[in-house]
């Protein structure tokens, strides 16, 4: 009887690895080079999740309300570009627009997205060091999911949000924030061991990772919906694979600004 347990714990290992390994240099590649490849790809990210939110707020691809969220969330991207502060400005301005013509619960999906959204843009558009910075955060969510899928399915034991998302486990978060946090410190390192001035850093953009997985959790739970789209094989939508990029970037960016007055984030 344990057998087909323990196999459907692993069912979409395969698939999920697969996204992974098409998705993952992608993404690496667009970030490394920055500029123009790292924008296109944010704004590609964004305008999907924009489709994805539209659809989970019963909007078709007809409506105007569906074109009005993407749109607002392009050029609040566009605009921070001249400054993190006009972007901001773009998405609240989209925000008020779309609550009052298509409904509230659409419009928040523009600043649920735009933020975090500019917060990357931002975090890797700063000269001195923001592809250090930016890959920081990658290598926290990154390592952090994979811990927590791996020592969640490996270790089971008790549910840590049943009625949220039934599938993550206690054991699951402990050991995504310890193998995320530790991941990040040896980045910071830079392969002479561990900086142990980064753990704090790391373990709490693991934290705010998780926190927004759970809050993606949440709201598919209140829709009735098991994904957010079925944009990546294994993983759902692009809101389901970038949820911890939308809480923790923005955590961040504040980081950069605030510790030591600069950067890199961790100090």
């Amino acid at each position: 009887m344990q057998a087909p347990q323990t196999s459907g714990r692993w069912a979409d290992f395969g698939v999920r690895l697969a996204s992974a390994m098409v998705l993952g240099p992608i993404a690496l590649l667009c970030l490394w080079h920055g500029g123009l490849a790292w924008s296109l790809f944010i704004a590609a990210a964004v305008a999907g999740m924009g489709f994805e939110w539209a659809k989970l707020a019963s909007l078709g691809l007809n409506n105007a309300g569906t074109w009005l969220i993407v749109a607002g969330l392009l050029a609040a991207l566009a605009l921070g570009h001249f400054g993190v502060i006009f972007g901001f400005a773009a998405l609240a301005l989209a925000t008020g627009i779309a609550g009052l013509s298509c409904g509230w619960f659409a419009a928040a999906g523009i600043p649920y997205a735009g933020v975090g959204a500019l917060s990357l843009l931002w975090l890797r558009l700063q000269p001195a060091h923001g592809l250090y910075d930016t890959m920081f955060l990658v290598v926290v969510i990154w390592s952090t999911d994979i811990g927590a899928y791996l020592v969640g399915r490996l270790a089971g034991g008790k549910k840590l949000a049943p009625k949220i998302s039934p599938g993550k486990t206690w054991s699951g978060s402990i050991g995504g924030l310890l193998i995320g946090g530790l991941a990040a410190a040896m980045l910071a390192a830079e392969g002479h061991g561990v900086d142990l001035a980064a753990l704090p850093a790391g373990f709490a953009l693991s934290l705010f990772a998780q926190a927004g997985d759970l809050l993606e959790s949440w709201i598919k739970r209140k829709l009735g919906v098991k994904d957010s789209g079925r944009t990546i094989p294994g993983h759902g939508g692009l809101f389901d694979r970038l949820d911890g990029f939308l809480a923790a970037a923005p955590v961040a960016a504040i980081l950069a600004l605030s510790v030591h007055g600069g950067l890199p984030l961790w100090g």
